[in-house]
């Protein structure tokens, strides 16, 4: 399933605005192809989007479903990701009120949105996308035998940007002309390309198979596949970027970090090494001691988001000088710095 530009959506992202909650209801309104018709937040009612959230688009934000439902949307987003992934009780009835109002619901959640939601009509559905796919096996290294560039973004943290950097280089990549997909692996992606995998839905042993299986489908069938990246080799609780390395066999790594971030943003006790050393790992763990080839960190993905333009620019410029890489902020300033660092050109 996708959303196309037929499509009105209403993004439910109560508190998500200013917070990290809402990553999955901000990607898409930054690059979705649907008309966002409004913006559900109740805390930031009446403001506005680009000076909340550097989000251009004069899009209403309003306090509830029955607000945004005056704005004629199809379907409901649900753009946020609670605690424990379930959605309080309150918001369940604003979901409701949707349905019955006639709009289908797009759900990111784990927890199935059916039996909240109640009765469709008909033309009516629910997505729910965190639903692992049918018919997986492990991993077998299969990936290696594509012949497109396998780019996949890795972090120092989770919910740094690594969706957001591998989108801005499909985007100049297309502009290039340049046969370009994009293997969505979390419910954020998926809403806005519908291509791709949820892998935190699917059983650790069938992870490293599905992400391979994807890969496959997709990269059969273009240059450059860009492979989004999930959690961090360095954050105690992420199990998701083994999986990801040895399901696609990645040609190519593009590290992502948010300027000036010292220690995990969930485990502050946690320290993140100098750049340098994290690129070491990255590589080391693609190679496996020599048992794959390719893998390297061919650039850095900086997130300025907090900096005023002349410290982010300043802020690279460290970047640069420490790893000796090609760093930009690919939302900020674009990503053809990092287009070029992939040098496609002389594969």
């Amino acid at each position: 399933m996708r959303l196309t530009k037929n499509h009105r959506v209403a993004i439910l992202l109560h508190d998500g605005i200013s917070g990290h909650s809402g990553k999955t209801g901000l990607a898409f309104l930054r690059y979705g192809e649907a008309t966002v018709a409004a913006v559900i937040d109740r805390g930031h009612a009446g403001g506005s989007l680009g000076a909340l959230t550097g989000i251009p688009g004069d899009i209403p934000i309003v306090a509830s479903v029955g607000e945004a439902i005056a704005y004629q949307p199809d379907v409901l987003l649900i753009g946020i990701a609670p605690s424990g992934g379930i959605l309080p009780e309150e918001w369940q009835q604003e979901v409701k009120e949707a349905v019955l109002a006639g709009l289908s619901v797009v759900n990111g959640l784990h927890s199935p949105m059916g039996e909240i939601a109640g009765e469709l009509r008909e033309g009516q559905w629910i997505w729910d996308i965190r639903q692992e796919p049918s018919g997986l096996s492990i991993g077998r290294g299969r990936a290696r035998s594509l012949t497109c560039e396998r780019i996949l973004t890795v972090g120092t943290d989770m919910a740094i940007g690594k969706m957001s950097t591998s989108l801005e280089l499909r985007k100049v990549a297309q502009k290039r002309g340049i046969s370009t997909r994009f293997l969505a692996t979390g419910q954020g992606g998926l809403a806005i390309v519908g291509e791709g995998i949820p892998l935190d839905a699917i059983r650790v042993d069938f992870a490293a198979g599905a992400v391979e299986r994807a890969a496959i489908a997709l990269g059969s069938h273009c240059d450059l596949l860009l492979i989004e990246g999930q959690g961090s080799l360095l954050h105690p609780g992420s199990t998701a970027t083994l999986p990801l390395i040895r399901g696609s066999q990645p040609t190519g790594l593009i590290l992502v970090h948010r300027a000036g971030q010292k220690t995990i943003r969930d485990c502050p006790d946690v320290f993140i090494p100098p750049l340098s050393e994290v690129v070491k790992s990255y590589e080391n763990l693609v190679r496996a001691g020599g048992a794959f080839t390719g893998g390297e960190v061919k650039a850095i993905a900086l997130n300025t988001f907090h900096l005023s333009e002349k410290e982010a620019q300043m802020a690279i410029a460290d970047v640069e000088k420490e790893t000796g890489l090609p760093c930009t902020d690919a939302v900020r300033f674009g990503a053809d710095l990092l287009l070029d660092a992939l040098n496609l050109d002389k594969v």
